[in-house]
Protein backbone atom coordinates (compact mmCIF):
# COMPACT_ATOMS: atom_id res chain seq x y z
CA UNK A 1 0.00 0.00 0.00
CA UNK A 2 1.10 3.54 -0.64
CA UNK A 3 1.53 6.18 2.00
CA UNK A 4 -1.54 7.99 3.25
CA UNK A 5 -2.08 11.39 1.62
CA UNK A 6 -3.79 14.45 3.03
CA UNK A 7 -7.27 15.48 1.92
CA UNK A 8 -7.20 19.32 1.78
CA UNK A 9 -11.01 19.65 1.75
CA UNK A 10 -11.73 17.78 4.96
CA UNK A 11 -8.18 18.19 6.35
CA UNK A 12 -8.26 14.49 7.16
CA UNK A 13 -6.07 11.69 5.85
CA UNK A 14 -7.32 9.97 2.72
CA UNK A 15 -7.15 6.17 2.81
CA UNK A 16 -4.35 4.71 0.70
CA UNK A 17 -5.40 3.70 -2.78
CA UNK A 18 -5.63 -0.03 -3.26
CA UNK A 19 -5.05 -1.83 -6.54
CA UNK A 20 -8.19 -1.17 -8.57
CA UNK A 21 -8.14 -4.53 -10.38
CA UNK A 22 -7.84 -6.48 -7.13
CA UNK A 23 -10.56 -4.41 -5.42
CA UNK A 24 -12.99 -4.79 -8.32
CA UNK A 25 -12.38 -8.53 -8.42
CA UNK A 26 -12.77 -8.81 -4.64
CA UNK A 27 -16.08 -6.95 -4.42
CA UNK A 28 -17.60 -8.38 -7.61
CA UNK A 29 -18.59 -11.67 -5.97
CA UNK A 30 -21.89 -11.82 -4.03
CA UNK A 31 -20.40 -14.00 -1.29
CA UNK A 32 -17.54 -11.56 -0.69
CA UNK A 33 -19.98 -8.64 -0.77
CA UNK A 34 -22.08 -10.39 1.90
CA UNK A 35 -18.94 -10.99 3.98
CA UNK A 36 -18.15 -7.27 3.85
CA UNK A 37 -21.74 -6.42 4.75
CA UNK A 38 -21.58 -8.74 7.77
CA UNK A 39 -18.22 -7.41 8.96
CA UNK A 40 -19.39 -3.83 8.51
CA UNK A 41 -22.73 -4.37 10.27
CA UNK A 42 -21.10 -6.21 13.17
CA UNK A 43 -18.82 -3.28 13.93
CA UNK A 44 -16.26 -5.63 15.47
CA UNK A 45 -13.93 -8.38 14.29
CA UNK A 46 -15.52 -11.80 13.79
CA UNK A 47 -14.40 -15.41 13.60
CA UNK A 48 -14.58 -17.15 10.23
CA UNK A 49 -17.22 -19.53 11.63
CA UNK A 50 -19.41 -16.60 12.73
CA UNK A 51 -19.21 -15.02 9.29
CA UNK A 52 -19.87 -18.36 7.57
CA UNK A 53 -22.94 -19.02 9.69
CA UNK A 54 -24.29 -15.52 9.08
CA UNK A 55 -23.97 -15.78 5.30
CA UNK A 56 -25.00 -19.42 5.00
CA UNK A 57 -21.70 -20.79 3.68
CA UNK A 58 -19.19 -23.38 4.92
CA UNK A 59 -16.27 -22.01 6.94
CA UNK A 60 -13.73 -23.42 4.44
CA UNK A 61 -15.37 -21.57 1.53
CA UNK A 62 -15.74 -18.41 3.62
CA UNK A 63 -12.03 -18.55 4.49
CA UNK A 64 -11.14 -18.72 0.77
CA UNK A 65 -13.25 -15.64 0.07
CA UNK A 66 -11.68 -13.82 3.03
CA UNK A 67 -8.23 -14.58 1.59
CA UNK A 68 -9.21 -12.79 -1.63
CA UNK A 69 -10.45 -9.79 0.36
CA UNK A 70 -7.16 -9.76 2.35
CA UNK A 71 -5.07 -9.96 -0.82
CA UNK A 72 -6.95 -6.92 -2.14
CA UNK A 73 -6.14 -5.06 1.08
CA UNK A 74 -9.76 -4.74 2.23
CA UNK A 75 -9.72 -7.05 5.25
CA UNK A 76 -7.10 -8.35 7.65
CA UNK A 77 -6.66 -10.92 10.38
CA UNK A 78 -6.49 -9.24 13.75
CA UNK A 79 -5.83 -10.38 17.28
CA UNK A 80 -7.10 -13.88 18.01
CA UNK A 81 -7.38 -14.64 14.27
CA UNK A 82 -10.50 -12.49 14.09
CA UNK A 83 -11.41 -11.12 10.68
CA UNK A 84 -11.99 -7.41 10.21
CA UNK A 85 -12.20 -4.70 7.60
CA UNK A 86 -8.99 -2.66 7.52
CA UNK A 87 -9.78 0.25 9.90
CA UNK A 88 -8.36 2.91 7.55
CA UNK A 89 -11.10 2.07 5.05
CA UNK A 90 -13.93 2.79 7.50
CA UNK A 91 -14.23 6.59 7.84
CA UNK A 92 -17.21 6.40 10.20
CA UNK A 93 -17.66 3.13 12.12
CA UNK A 94 -21.38 3.86 12.52
CA UNK A 95 -21.91 3.83 8.76
CA UNK A 96 -21.69 0.83 6.44
CA UNK A 97 -19.35 2.59 4.01
CA UNK A 98 -15.86 1.66 2.84
CA UNK A 99 -13.70 4.52 1.54
CA UNK A 100 -11.20 3.09 -0.93
CA UNK A 101 -9.81 6.49 -1.87
CA UNK A 102 -11.24 6.56 -5.40
CA UNK A 103 -14.67 5.17 -4.61
CA UNK A 104 -16.92 4.68 -1.60
CA UNK A 105 -18.82 1.41 -1.28
CA UNK A 106 -22.15 1.52 0.54
CA UNK A 107 -22.38 -1.91 2.11
CA UNK A 108 -25.76 -1.42 3.78
CA UNK A 109 -27.61 -1.37 0.47
CA UNK A 110 -29.55 -4.49 -0.44
CA UNK A 111 -29.07 -6.07 -3.83
CA UNK A 112 -31.92 -5.72 -6.28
Amino acid sequence: MSATTSNPVANQPTPPLLGLDQVLFAVSDKTRWRILQKLSAAGEPLMVTEIAEAIGRKPSLTAKHLAILRKAGITRIGRGRLQQIVPQLVPDPGEQVLDLGYVQLRLGMEES
